[in-house]
């Protein structure tokens, strides 16, 4: 019997050191390359051409980050992006609740029929086409409206925080509010808000996230300097980085690759810095949705 105890002891460390192993391995492949470009991003031009960089930074030469503070288009695309960032996830996070109570409820006539048409939105798209000719119509192409709207509302997230609401706030609670004279924002701000705060954090993050990355919408409608994002303005500079290489003159501007490392490194810190304030809700919030889902 002991024998049998101390095999399954040994079989469980293996078990536990190759789980660890992997999981070091799987962080490495996602760390590494950030590692590199940041190295990249603050090294002498010299050693980028000649391609020595692998992750310590040779020759510190801070000349790409210089060059990006110094351009005053990519300045205000970075305060124009954290703007249409925290307006965007606010409204979508706004819609995302009140749809999610609503079809949550059970007293509300037809949540079924109006829940399969969110769903249908998942996996049945337009195009491209179709939504600039809706852009178009709608005269908003070339505004702050185009990029702001057409992604308020997303399917997914009201369905993550339909189905937390139906699965992990008691039924009794609410009918215990609407006993007590409550009405139903009532209940959704002093009953299911403060109960769902780990999943609303997961939300919050994902329509941040998504909007702070995204620029092929503004590639598509927008031509004004001034609603230009941020990522989109970094996808031109390595663009024009990449064409413009071979003309380069080392000695007065920045080596193509440390801008193009520079401007990644730019545009990916703001989120870097915001994840770990969230990182536990954000972590629990996904646990439920996966267990009660």
């Amino acid at each position: 019997m002991d024998a049998v105890k101390i095999k399954k002891s040994t079989g469980d460390k293996i078990a536990d050191v190759l789980i660890y192993i992997f999981i070091g391995l799987l962080s490495l492949i996602c760390i590494l390359p950030f590692i590199q470009t940041a190295a990249v991003s603050v090294s002498s031009g010299q050693y980028v051409n000649a391609q020595q960089i692998l992750l310590v930074p040779k020759g510190l030469n801070v000349s790409a980050y210089r060059s990006i503070l110094s351009d005053a288009k990519m300045v205000h695309s970075l305060f124009f992006t954290v703007f249409l960032t925290i307006t965007f996830t606010i409204a979508g996070m706004i819609v995302t609740i009140f749809s999610a109570y609503a079809l949550s409820r059970p007293k509300l006539k037809g949540r079924y029929f109006f829940a399969t048409l969110f769903l249908i939105t998942m996996y049945f798209s337009a195009g491209i086409i179709p939504d600039y000719l809706l852009m178009d119509n709608l005269n908003i192409l070339d505004s702050f409206w185009c990029l702001f709207l057409p992604g308020l509302f997303s399917a997914y997230n009201m369905i993550i925080l339909r189905t937390f609401i139906q699965n992990s706030i008691p039924e009794s609670l609410i009918e215990a509010a609407e006993l007590d004279g409550c009405d139903d924002f009532r209940i959704l701000f002093q009953v299911v808000l403060p109960l769902s705060k780990s999943v609303l954090a997961t939300l919050m993050l994902f329509y941040a996230v998504g909007r702070w990355n995204s620029f092929s919408d503004a590639l598509y409608y927008i031509q004004s300097e001034k609603y230009k994002p941020l990522q989109l303005k970094l996808q031109m500079m390595i663009q024009s980085a990449t064409t413009s290489e071979s003309e380069a003159d080392a000695s007065t501007s920045p080596n193509p690759e440390m801008l193009k490392s520079a401007s990644i490194m730019f545009a990916t810190i703001p989120i870097i810095i915001v994840y770990p304030f969230v990182q536990k809700y954000f972590v629990s919030g996904v646990m439920i949705g996966a267990v009660k889902g």
